[in-house]
């Protein structure tokens, strides 16, 4: 790093003495990838799409997914788009209300994960030495584990409820934000904007959130829409070991794991879910790969 007294004669020779200006990333190629994105625009509209079938469930469905009916695995007819379950329940009612479960699941534990995990990867990689290695060694603990088993460990002991989801899968991915952002900012504290506003006696906490993080935000969002896609395994997951949201509410998971015992007489009760959780996995893949292409300086 360069010595802050340095940059500070320097800027005294400039005759400046103000805090300098941030240099944001330049977002004019970023832009122009964007515009020719095929992978991200795809990928946008798969989860524009699934955003818009979770939320306007109550209206694009028929049939209410808890009301049980006399047509019990129905195969797929003109009343029954996806057939019924073994208790008459409409297949493609119940996964309209899943697709809600599931990315509400999603966005909400990978934003947690995103605010907890930037907060410790930004304070470990400026303050550096003691608080870095202290910091670090506690998030190798918890990588330590298997992710799947550390979720199943954490929903046992605090119960299988949507809260309890979110909470269990924002501390499993905390990781992976905390390393993006501690190894950006370890590279962004050595530019020199950073070093004069440390020569000018400006405060680590305005250094680390107006100087550092708008210039490691790139990283973190790409990262941020690959955790959603694991989020989402994660709770199907967990659904289907019986972990995830409670019955009668409809999951995807829960719905494949129902479906075991009838599979040979009724695929289409593990067909429909599955076929659910590919589409949705694949539209956030495609955004963060999109995003990566577009926003990665070495693409």
């Amino acid at each position: 790093m360069a010595d802050p007294s340095t940059v500070m004669e320097g800027l005294a020779t400039a005759g400046l003495g103000t805090e300098p200006a941030v240099p944001l990333p330049n977002t004019d190629a970023a832009r122009s990838r964007l515009r020719w994105n095929v992978p991200l625009v795809v990928g946008l509209a798969i989860v524009i799409l699934s955003t818009f079938l979770a939320f306007a469930a109550p209206w694009l469905s028929a049939h209410d997914p808890l009301e049980i009916a006399d047509a019990s695995l129905s195969a797929p007819s003109s009343l029954y788009l996806l057939g019924t379950d073994q208790l008459g329940r409409d297949v493609l009612a119940r996964i309209l209300y899943a697709t809600r479960t599931s990315l509400s699941v999603a966005c909400l534990s990978a934003a947690l994960a995103f605010v907890s995990g930037t907060l410790i990867g930004l304070v470990a990689g400026y303050a550096s030495g003691l608080v870095d290695a202290f910091m670090m060694r506690l998030l190798d603990i918890l990588q330590a584990f298997p992710a799947l088993l550390l979720a199943i460990a954490l929903v046992a002991a605090l119960g299988p409820n949507l809260p309890n989801l979110v909470l269990t899968m924002g501390v499993l991915f905390t990781p992976r934000f905390a390393r993006v952002a501690r190894a950006s900012t370890l590279s962004v504290r050595e530019r020199d904007y950073v070093v004069a506003a440390i020569g000018l006696g400006v405060s680590p906490i305005r250094i680390m959130f107006r100087h550092v993080l708008p210039n490691i935000a790139a990283p973190l969002i790409i990262e941020a829409s690959l955790t959603a896609t694991l989020a989402i395994l994660t709770e199907a997951s967990l659904s289907f070991l019986g972990l995830g949201v409670q019955p009668p509410e409809p999951t995807w998971g829960g719905m494949i794991a129902q479906s075991t015992a009838v599979m040979s007489i009724a695929p289409w009760l593990a067909i429909s879910p599955g076929l659910a959780v590919v589409f949705v996995v694949v539209g956030f893949n495609l955004v963060g790969d999109g995003l990566r292409d577009a926003m990665d300086p070495r693409s």
